[in-house]
């Protein structure tokens, strides 16, 4: 005779590939709690504060200058593809400084470097697919070129159709990458899941908490384009905070083992 099931039987083993691990919901104003937390990690962490500060800095400087070298916009793509490429790494160190802190020990700049090697092939896997992203968004950018006016001095009515059809796409485009990716790097590194159990999990976060993360996207590109309007030296300040503010976040969404 079939026994009833119990839930305990539906429970995914920790070693499943692929999995979505489940997640808390999210007050509207959690994202200025992880700021104000961040902030806080700078003074326990100031010299690996500063490090990975100077290191966006300089990426996001490097941008600028060969955008003004080429004078041409085609450059800012390339740029950006290296840019999302070493970024997720220079988090990780941020990511681990506030783990040690949390676990109250002293952060080390030595052992926050060691974090790559924590899930090396996972978080190599997705700093890959956040570059195949981003090509893939030139290909379709360049389509979108076609709509562009060829005539000098156009309408706005003429430019309307290149405007609306690529901030509708690019909108869309940037919410499937924060998505994916605004706890990816963090879960990986603690937990060491697989890359696609990462990818789930994130996705699955940011559904289930829309308006919070909302605003937790609007912080962080306002944090970046101060950056990057600053030439890369406002980087030095807002990137660890939002590094630390993210560790944070992804401690109070992201369901805890028990």
């Amino acid at each position: 005779m079939p026994r009833t099931a119990k839930p305990t039987d539906f429970k995914t083993p920790d070693h499943e590939y692929a999995r979505t691990i489940p997640c808390e919901s999210l007050p509207l104003t959690a994202p200025l709690q992880w700021i104000k937390l961040g902030l806080s990690d700078i003074f326990k962490a100031p010299v690996i504060s500063f490090f990975y500060g100077v290191c966006f800095a300089i990426a996001a400087a490097a941008i600028e200058w060969l955008v003004y070298l080429q004078g041409s916009h085609l450059v800012i793509f390339p740029s950006l593809i290296v840019y999302m490429l070493i970024g997720p790494f220079l988090a990780l160190g941020l990511y681990d400084a506030s783990w040690q802190i949390e676990k109250q020990h002293q952060p080390k700049l030595f052992h926050s470097m060691k974090a790559i090697k924590r899930n090396g092939v996972s978080q190599w896997g997705f700093a890959i697919l956040l570059c195949v992203a981003m090509i893939f968004w030139m290909r379709v950018a360049s389509l979108l070129h076609a709509l562009y006016p060829e005539m000098q001095g156009a309408s706005l009515t003429a430019f309307l159709p290149f405007l609306v059809s690529g901030s509708v796409v690019g909108l869309i485009f940037s919410a499937l990458i924060f998505s994916i990716s605004a706890f990816s790097i963090p879960l990986m590194m603690e937990r060491r899941v697989d890359m696609m159990t990462a990818v789930f999990t994130s996705f699955n976060a940011v559904k289930k908490n829309v308006a919070p993360m909302v605003l937790w996207a609007v912080l962080i590109a306002l944090g970046i384009a101060f950056g990057f309007l600053t030439a890369g030296i406002g980087m030095i300040l807002t990137m660890p905070i939002l590094g630390f503010a993210t560790w944070h976040g992804y401690r109070q969404t992201i369901r805890r083992k028990h």
